[in-house]
């Protein structure tokens, strides 16, 4: 049945919509201090009108709050969003990194960032494994230090700031690092490219970490398939 014109523009702007909401969230989960209406409104490349009814909508929801002088921040709805999307993440990621961890025989992790640090979240070593390292869930460092952090930092958009290390993660699709963390351990991560880190801000990498027997150029391909893996199984990538 085909539709009329009325109905048809109605479902479009409808889409838009929710489009511009979710950009919204993406914009302002990135401002630490903030955002104005007015500065979203610029940021979005819309009348501040739109973007103050769009924030007033995901206010409602509890998706934003708006703090000293009406600049908007995160809202704690968000984190019941994130506490029941987390064990979907893991059912997806247990597999995957029980898969890697016993093709590769090191241990495999799953990381995400918070603020300017890395945690793991998700540890899984091969079976029959004497010699381990000391990383486990919960371990959290800088970003900027350990596989884990420099491939999530390589995920995002490039920046003049940007440390080699991140810049090579970038090119390659993948980071390495020795002993930063442990002594004698060898770190190989890569992003997860996934749809969900430009709507909620989820900011991850898959990785494996193990002594200085780490075949590197064996194991960096299956990092990045295992990457890959995930950010399909986490949803399509949006269309343009």
């Amino acid at each position: 049945m085909a539709r009329d014109g009325s109905t048809a523009t109605k479902l479009t702007n409808t889409l838009q919509t929710l489009d511009r909401g979710l950009q919204a969230l993406a914009i302002v989960s990135q401002q630490e201090r903030g955002i104005s209406v007015a500065e979203l409104a610029a940021a979005l490349e819309v009348d501040r009108a739109i973007a103050y009814r769009l924030v007033t909508t995901l206010e409602s929801r509890g998706l934003i709050a708006r703090a000293d002088r009406g600049r908007v921040r995160l809202g704690a709805g968000l984190l019941v969003l994130a506490s029941r999307f987390e064990p979907h993440l893991r059912t997806l990621a247990t597999p995957l990194l029980r898969d890697l961890a016993e093709t590769t025989r090191a241990a495999a992790f799953l990381s995400v960032a918070t603020g300017d640090e890395c945690v793991a979240i998700m540890v899984t070593e091969p079976e029959g494994t004497l010699l381990r390292v000391a990383y486990r869930v919960g371990s959290r460092h800088p970003l900027t230090r350990g596989a884990a952090g420099i491939a999530i930092l390589a995920g995002r958009s490039p920046s003049p700031n940007d440390p080699e290390s991140v810049r090579l993660a970038r090119r390659d699709g993948y980071s390495v690092t020795r002993g930063e963390l442990q002594r004698g351990a060898v770190g190989v991560a890569s992003p997860v490219h996934s749809p969900a880190r430009a709507s909620c801000g989820l900011e991850a990498s898959v990785g494996v970490v193990a002594f200085e027997d780490l075949d590197v150029a064996g194991v960096k391909g299956l990092v990045i398939e295992g990457a890959r893996r995930l950010a399909e199984a986490l949803g399509p990538e949006p269309q343009a």
